[in-house]
């Protein structure tokens, strides 16, 4: 064999072994990323997980307000990647515990009573006032001490959370919360869920909790892609608010 035939198979099985690694390479790291994505949103491959939305009372029947079919579609791509299969409950057909399978909770304590019922059990440090008349304090959500109104269309805030069981573990899967002031508001914190991912389960853990506060900026103009993060109010919205003492509630003399 001449010099010239030597190099070029030389070369060409240096090409076939690069490529190998390569493509070993990309697998690898793109199993790895889908194994802590299926982790952190406790949705192994072939899993189950429940999409718990309220009705739209506009409408006859069970359907979905419009912002609420957006926000299922987000997730929907999330469920797909992550080879597992959704189903899809109206709030007030959802009777049953957590922790079995992976839940995806979206509304408002007004629209979501199993919403409600998790923020009561799960973020007692949170409080939303649920008054149906219109005002300033219409939807108001009060944690950490501190009050957060509503102006529609230009600023709406957002809860978005994910709780852990104590004792998660293969069989114990969490629970997301997405508690908006307007349903446009829970569309956005679903996609910022979907897209930073990553990011939260660096920061919080593959199966730690949070609870973030999200404002959607000018959604009249921008819908539910301007979205902000204000604080994490973790400790505060998991901590049971103080009950004060008979002694604090008494008048002084």
């Amino acid at each position: 064999m001449s010099d010239d035939a030597r190099n070029l198979v030389i070369g060409l099985a240096a090409l076939v072994i690069g490529a190998g690694l390569g493509w070993f390479l990309r697998t690898y790291i793109w199993g790895r990323r889908l194994d802590r994505k299926q982790k952190f949103f406790g949705l192994p491959k072939e899993s189950e997980c429940l999409l718990v939305v309220p009705r739209d009372p506009g409408a006859r029947g069970w359907s979905l307000a419009r912002h609420d079919a957006f926000a299922l579609l987000e997730l929907a791509a999330v469920i797909k990647e992550c080879g597992a299969h959704a189903e899809v409950l109206a709030h007030d057909t959802a009777w049953q515990g957590f922790g079995a399978r992976t839940e995806f909770c979206i509304g408002g304590p007004v629209a979501n009573l199993r919403l409600a019922a998790h923020l009561r059990s799960m973020l007692p440090g949170v409080e939303i006032n649920t008054e149906a008349a219109p005002g300033p304090e219409q939807g108001a959500i009060a944690v950490g001490g501190e009050t957060y109104r509503m102006e529609k269309g230009s600023v709406e805030y957002v809860l978005l959370a994910r709780l852990a069981s104590a004792r998660e573990s293969g069989n114990e899967r969490p629970v997301f919360l997405s508690s908006g002031q307007r349903g446009i508001a829970n569309q956005a914190a679903v996609r910022y869920l979907a897209r930073h991912h990553t990011r939260l389960a660096r920061k919080h853990g593959l199966d730690g909790t949070f609870c973030l506060l999200l404002k959607v900026v000018n959604s009249q103009a921008y819908g539910s892609d301007l979205v902000e993060l204000v604080a994490d109010v973790t400790k505060a919205a998991t901590t049971p608010p103080k009950i004060k003492s008979q002694r604090d509630r008494s008048p002084a003399t």
